[in-house]
C-alpha cells in the first residue's frame, strides 16, 4: 500500500476523510455519519460519544491515506485532539477503513473510527476523580483540621407521611449526638423550608452516623448525602476560630480533580480505562495556632460555671496561638475574638502607660491610694474600701487602686487615654484572614467624671480578651504586632500606631512584675508579668474577673465573665501555664 497522490479531479479517499473528519470536528454529526457507509449505526454513535465526552472543542489530524494500486479498498490514520473543558485535554492517533462503493469512497464503519479501542456494544464515559482534601496544619506540623466524611440527615416534608412520627424518632436517635435536636426543633424547621426543599436535620461526622444508621436509615420521607469536610479531631477543639479557618482556607484545600475516560459495557460497568489524569491534591494549609497551647488554655475554662475564654499570641510576631471558649461561651459565639467587655483592672496598664508619657511621674513616684475618692461629685472607691495611705505608684499599680488611676486620669486631657491605648492595639481594627475581630473602643472623654471611671476600666472603656492580649504583646516587645492567624496571609490594619518609649514600657513591665510578685497564687512563674482586673458590668451588682500578662513571648488574656473576683481567672491562668510545661 502506498499514500495517495491526488493526480486527477475524481473523488479520492482523502477526500471522504477530509469531509469526514472536518464534519466530525466541527459537531455536524449528521454530516460525517453520511460519509459513511452506515450512516444511522455512525450517527447513533458518534451522538453518544459527543454526548459522554460534551467536548468544548475537537481538532482532527490527517496523518496518511493510503491505497494499494487498484483496490477498493484504503486505509487512513489521523490524530484526535478532545478538548473537555477545565483544563482537560485528550489526544490518540485512530484508523479508519475506506471502501468504493460504485464509485464512491465511503468510511466502512466500526467504533474503532472513535478509538481504536472501542469495541461493538460499548459505549465511551468520563469520570471525574476528586482528590481528598488536603489538611490544616499548626505551626509544629500537628493535625488541626482533616477531611472528615460528613453525612447530611435530610427530611422530606412530603415523602415523611406522618412527620411528626418521624420526627420524633429522628430526634430520639439524634438527642444523644446533639441535644438542641428536638422533635419541635425538627418540626420547626421542616415547617419553614420551601415548598419542595428538604430540611437538613443535622450534618454527622461518618462514625456518628453509622452509629443511628440503623434506626434511622428506612424511616418514611429521611434520606442522606455526604461529601467530605475539614473538621477537627476533638469537636471541642477551637470551636471559637476554626469555623473561620475552615472558611478562608477549604476551597485552596480541594486540589486539582483527577478524570479518566473508559470504555462500558451495555450495563454501564467498566470495561477498559482508555485515559487517566491521576487527581492534584493541594498543599496543607497552616495556621499559627498552637495545639500544645490551645489545649492548655482549653482545659484552663473547660470546667468554669460561667462563659469563660482564654486568649493566647505570640508576641514577637503577633501569631495567635490559642482561642479557649467553654461551652457557656460558645453559646454567646467567638466572643473571645470580638466580645466588648469592660476590662476593669487590667485597663490600668493603659493608664500606666499614659500618666508614665507624660513624664510627671514613675514608678517610684509617691501616690495616695485612700479608700475612696470623690471626683467633682462621683465617689469611687477600692475594692472593699482599702486604704493604702500613700505608696509608691508601681505598688499603688500592684494592689490595684482605683482610686489612684481614677485621680491620675481625672488630670489627664480627653484624648490620652484613648491615644496610649490606641498605641498599645486597644482601638485598632483588623482585617485578619480566618477571624473577625474586635479589640476594643477606648472613646475620648471630655468630662472629668468619666476619664477618672476610664482610668480603672469602667465608664465606657470596653475590650475583647483579643484586644487585652494584643495589649500586653505590644508591652512585652515594645512594638504593637500585628496580629495573624493563617500563614501567608496578611493582615491589614485600619490605622497606623506610635510606639510607646522603651523608658515608659520599661516602667510598666515593673509594675506588672510587681503585681505578680505580690500575689502568691502566681509565685509559680517568676519571669510572668501581669494585671488583675475586676469589672463591674449591668447594674453593677456583678463582676468578670480578668488575668492577663506575658511569660518570654506568650502573651495571653483570661476572662471569666460573672466570676465576682479576679482570684478566679488568676487560677485559670495558673492552670493554662501550668499546663504548657
Amino acid at each position: 500500500m502506498v499514500p495517495l497522490v491526488a493526480c486527477s479531479s475524481e473523488a479520492a479517499p482523502g477526500d471522504t476523510v477530509d469531509a469526514f473528519l472536518n464534519a466530525f470536528a466541527k459537531h455536524d454529526l449528521g454530516g460525517a455519519a453520511r460519509q459513511t457507509d452506515s450512516a444511522d449505526s455512525a450517527r447513533k454513535q458518534l451522538t453518544e460519544v459527543w454526548k459522554a465526552l460534551e467536548p468544548k472543542s475537537v481538532r482532527v489530524k490527517v496523518k496518511e491515506v493510503g491505497q494499494d494500486d487498484g483496490a477498493a479498498t484504503a486505509d487512513a490514520s489521523y490524530e484526535l485532539d478532545w478538548d473537555l473543558g477545565g483544563n482537560r485535554t485528550w489526544s490518540y492517533e485512530s484508523h479508519l477503513e475506506l471502501r468504493d462503493q460504485d464509485g464512491t469512497w465511503l468510511v466502512h464503519w466500526a467504533p474503532t473510527v472513535i478509538h481504536p479501542k472501542l469495541a461493538q456494544q460499548q459505549a465511551i464515559a468520563v469520570q471525574g476523580q476528586q482528590p481528598e482534601l488536603a489538611p490544616v496544619l499548626d505551626r509544629d506540623g500537628n493535625l488541626v483540621l482533616s477531611p472528615t466524611r460528613v453525612v447530611s440527615v435530610l427530611l422530606e416534608k412530603d415523602k415523611a407521611g406522618d412527620v411528626n412520627a418521624v420526627a420524633g424518632a429522628l430526634a430520639t436517635n439524634l438527642s444523644g449526638i446533639d441535644n438542641t435536636i428536638t422533635q419541635q426543633s425538627i418540626l420547626d424547621g421542616v415547617n419553614k423550608a420551601p415548598a419542595g426543599q428538604p430540611y437538613q436535620v443535622v450534618a454527622l461526622r461518618q462514625s456518628d452516623y453509622d452509629a443511628v444508621k440503623p434506626a434511622i436509615y428506612d424511616l418514611p420521607g429521611v434520606r442522606f448525602t455526604s461529601a467530605p469536610r475539614l473538621l477537627p479531631n476533638d469537636k471541642a477543639f477551637g470551636s471559637a476560630v476554626l469555623p473561620g479557618i475552615r472558611k478562608v482556607v477549604e476551597a485552596d484545600l480541594t486540589g486539582k480533580a483527577g478524570w479518566r475516560v473508559i470504555t462500558t459495557d451495555t450495563t454501564g460497568a467498566e470495561v477498559e480505562e482508555l485515559y487517566a489524569k491521576a487527581p492534584e491534591p493541594a498543599e496543607a494549609a497552616h495556621t499559627t495556632l498552637s495545639v500544645g497551647v490551645q489545649n492548655a488554655a482549653q482545659a484552663a475554662v473547660n470546667t468554669e460555671p460561667t462563659p469563660s475564654m482564654i486568649v493566647a499570641m505570640q508576641p514577637s510576631t503577633g501569631q495567635v496561638l490559642a482561642v479557649a471558649q467553654n461551652a457557656l461561651a460558645d453559646q454567646q459565639g467567638p466572643v473571645a475574638l470580638m466580645g466588648r467587655y469592660p476590662p476593669g483592672s487590667t485597663f490600668k496598664i493603659v493608664t500606666a502607660t499614659a500618666a508614665l508619657s507624660e513624664g510627671k511621674v514613675n514608678g517610684a513616684s509617691p501616690v495616695g491610694c485612700p479608700g475612696t475618692i470623690t471626683i467633682d461629685g462621683r465617689e469611687i472607691p477600692n475594692s472593699g474600701k482599702f486604704d493604702k495611705g500613700t505608696i509608691p505608684l508601681s505598688t499603688a499599680f500592684a494592689v490595684s487602686c482605683n482610686t489612684t488611676f481614677a485621680q491620675l486620669a481625672s488630670q489627664m486631657g480627653p484624648s490620652e487615654l484613648s491615644d496610649a491605648a490606641k498605641n498599645l492595639g486597644l482601638g485598632v481594627d483588623f482585617e485578619m484572614p480566618g477571624a473577625t475581630t474586635v479589640t476594643g473602643s477606648v472613646p475620648q472623654a471630655t468630662g472629668i467624671v468619666e476619664r477618672a471611671e476610664d482610668g480603672f476600666g469602667q465608664g465606657k472603656v470596653v475590650a475583647s480578651p483579643f484586644g487585652m492580649a494584643l495589649v500586653v504583646s505590644t508591652v512585652a516587645t515594645g512594638k504593637m504586632p500585628t496580629p495573624s492567624l493563617l500563614t501567608g496571609q496578611t493582615t491589614k490594619a485600619n490605622s497606623t500606631v506610635t510606639p510607646v518609649s522603651p523608658q515608659v514600657l520599661d516602667g510598666v513591665r515593673a509594675m506588672m512584675q510587681e503585681m505578680v510578685r505580690s500575689t502568691p497564687a502566681l509565685a509559680g512563674f517568676p519571669d510572668l508579668r501581669g494585671k488583675t482586673g475586676t469589672a463591674q458590668f449591668g447594674d453593677g451588682v456583678h463582676s468578670h474577673g480578668w488575668f492577663v500578662g506575658y511569660q518570654g513571648d506568650l502573651a495571653f488574656a483570661v476572662l471569666l465573665t460573672g466570676a465576682e473576683v479576679s482570684s478566679k481567672a488568676v487560677a485559670a491562668a495558673t492552670r493554662f501555664l501550668s499546663g504548657l510545661s
